[in-house]
């Protein structure tokens, strides 16, 4: 078989429907239609070819991204798109541009941070694309620690106006994308300092480019901060820099919706609460939270497919001989035990998502309402599940390529691009120990509250922290023989018992410390190892409510019970140390669990490629000659090989200047 009969032979096995697991993984019926909708329009599009992007030079990738941003903004408001629409169009492009923080950072923090005034003037230049912005926060000399940044805003009462001014080196905005070339505004943030008292940080719209010429205004020192990871990836977007030379702006372009200063310089607090600052963040962390489901979703997709097409090796007489059919290397369990685990997670991390989407929408009405009482959480939950995601995406990207052999290392495999792509979001909104270091902060709080010795009510994400005298004193995993690994609430009580069981071992160890700042520090691994604890709990909790809710679809729910047990077994697999110290498992118990992750590979495998197909990424989306729905992987190998740019020509350049010389042992005389 070639490979498009083996992937339609695998695909006639599916023991689910496809078509509504497309539809659950899309999230609504709704989603699923716009989504495919717009998908085909920009598959159909020739102008949003990117087969050619691991070739071009820095400044043709540079200039075939604008390109492509302006035809996307163009077909947008020809098609008079929602903006919804708009935003599922510039996904499915996929090619990092200015527009990636116009949109998702630039005009969020307006709608955030501004006053009804500021946004009736700046919401419609950006939503028109008559202005371009971006978010300049980060610093060259600091990024996680916002309250340590140097760029100062002082207020001149004289001429009603902030002076913008970066003090030293380090104080240069350093990495925004969009500011290296092209944004035109940006909101920046910089300490505020009225009549000598500095009031923190706070945000200010500020021009950088002329709207006529496009060159920086006076007193601004930009520029792009040069090639980054991979070849194409970021450096399609032009993260940039910028240095502030006492700039001035009117006193009305400080983001004003929470705190302002008066015409006199007076700072004062308005009515709307601080604490909603706080939202745009959690928005932020919840959309990366879905970008790494569709990332690690991406690669498992490739992976798959290729592992199905891919044979090698066989039965001892076929290796003899020479002769009859090697194995599909899908088949072999060593890759089954690396790939199916990421498909499992390319699913959790969905739902997940799907969740954190409703905590924000929540969030967001509590707060319009002078409801705090769920922020902690939702801020420590976003932080958190963040941070888990995406290192876990970053990690399984890279797994993916070593599970397509040496094939997975070219660049027409789309592996290396989009492991450059996302393993940024390790780091930028958060280095992900420090918030993980955030979320255990939170956790010890919640602890120190907790009255000692009896149950107490908690609700949210950390209701099981309620229950200590439980899992602290009674509780016993009755898990007896393999198949009581799937019931759902004994799964649910191990992750609970181990979480509760290292939050309480930090907290009773952090009491030995007379200084708790030392005393965090000096704990800070066992820290990030319980809060990881936490994080894993409540991503395994929800994909089991998940399963609760009613789900469309013969054998839809039943594979996703499957790839939720595969998710949660191969966690305590991996993490079994943690389960046995802690005592929440016994070792009989935990080869149990592994005994049982291993039948649910077989029960999975017949449906890997249909699960991979009902994430319903085109061709042009996925972007790999590995991946193609087809099969055909060698021939568009060969293919991608052959329009290589360095098959140009039969003779290499070079060869009579530096290869000729030698093969003719004319090296010696030869000047260089």
């Amino acid at each position: 078989m070639d490979g498009s009969d083996h992937l339609a032979h695998e695909r006639s096995k599916a023991q689910f429907d496809v078509e509504k697991m497309k539809i659950v993984w899309a999230g609504s019926l709704y989603a699923f239609q716009v989504s495919n909708q717009i998908a085909r329009l920009v598959a159909g599009d020739p102008a949003f070819r990117k087969e050619n992007r691991a070739v071009l030079s820095r400044k043709e990738l540079f200039k075939n991204t604008l390109r492509k941003a302006a035809h996307a903004w163009k077909r947008i408001t020809e098609l008079g798109l929602s903006e919804e629409e708009a935003s599922w169009l510039r996904f499915y492009v996929d090619e990092l541009s200015y527009a990636y923080v116009h949109w998702g950072m630039f005009v969020p923090a307006i709608k955030g941070s501004g006053t009804e005034e500021q946004q009736n003037k700046w919401l419609p230049l950006a939503t028109n694309m008559q202005i371009i912005g971006t978010y300049a926060q980060t610093e060259l000399g600091h990024g996680s620690n916002v309250r340590g940044l140097e760029t100062t805003s002082n207020f001149d009462p004289k001429t009603d106006e902030f002076i913008i001014h970066s003090p030293t080196l380090t104080s240069s905005k350093w990495w925004p994308g969009g500011l290296g070339k092209i944004a035109t505004h940006a909101v920046v943030y910089a300490r505020l300092i009225t009549d000598g008292q500095d009031h923190g940080v706070h945000g200010f719209i500020v021009q950088l480019r002329s709207l006529d010429d496009h060159l920086p205004l006076p007193g601004i020192t930009v520029g792009d901060i040069g090639m980054k990871f991979g070849s194409g990836a970021f450096n399609s977007l032009d993260n940039g820099f910028v240095r502030f030379d006492h700039v001035h702006i009117p006193r009305n372009q400080m983001l004003m919706r929470v705190s302002q200063v008066t015409r006199e310089g007076k700072y004062v607090h308005s009515n709307v609460p601080r604490q909603l600052v706080y939202g745009a963040m959690v928005y932020v962390r919840q959309i990366i939270v879905v970008d790494a489901s569709i990332a690690l979703s991406r690669a498992v997709c490739i992976a798959a497919r290729y592992s199905a097409v891919r044979r090698q090796f066989g039965s001892e007489n076929h290796e003899i001989s020479g002769t009859g059919v090697e194995t599909q290397v899908i088949d072999y369990k060593t890759q089954q035990s690396r790939l199916f685990p990421l498909l499992a997670s390319a699913y959790a991390f969905r739902f997940i998502g799907e969740w954190l989407k409703w905590l924000y929408t929540d969030l967001t009405q509590k707060l319009e309402a002078n409801d705090f009482s769920t922020l902690p959480e939702a801020h420590a939950c976003t932080a958190g599940l963040k941070s888990l995601t995406t290192s876990a995406a970053a990690d399984g990207i890279e797994e993916c390529r070593k599970l397509c052999g040496g094939h997975g290392y070219l660049s027409s495999s789309g592996l290396p691009e989009l492991y450059a792509v996302f393993v940024p979001a390790c780091t930028y909104e958060g280095d992900n120990i420090v918030l993980l270091l955030q979320v255990a902060r939170f956790l010890m709080k919640t602890i120190s509250k907790l009255p000692s010795g009896r149950n107490y009510e908690l609700s949210g994400a950390t209701a099981y922290m309620g229950h200590m005298e439980h899992y602290l004193i009674k509780y016993s995993c009755n898990v007896q023989k393999a198949e009581d690994w799937l019931k759902p609430n004994t799964i649910l009580e191990a992750f609970e018992a181990r979480a509760i069981r290292m939050c309480f071992a930090c907290a009773q160890n952090l009491t030995k410390f007379a200084d708790q700042s030392e005393g965090f520090s000096e704990l800070s691994t066992d820290l990030v190892e319980a809060a990881i604890a936490h994080c894993q709990l409540i991503v395994v909790s929800k994909f089991i409510e998940k399963l609760q809710q009613n789900i469309e679809g013969n054998g839809v729910k039943q594979q996703l019970e499957t790839l939720c047990y595969i998710y949660a077994l191969h966690l305590i697999h991996k993490n079994s140390g943690d389960f046995l110290s802690t005592g929440s498992l016994k070792p009989k118990q935990a080869s149990l669990a592994n005994d049982q992750l291993r039948s649910l590979y077989a029960k999975v495998r017949p449906n890997v490629i249909a699960l991979v197909d009902a994430f319903n990424y085109s061709d042009h989306f996925l972007g790999s000659v590995l991946g193609c729905y087809d099969g055909n992987v060698y021939p568009k190998l060969y293919e991608e090989a052959r329009k290589d740019p360095l098959n140009d020509s039969v003779v290499a350049d070079g060869y009579g200047e530096y290869i000729q010389p030698l093969l003719n042992q004319q090296l010696l005389n030869a000047r260089l």
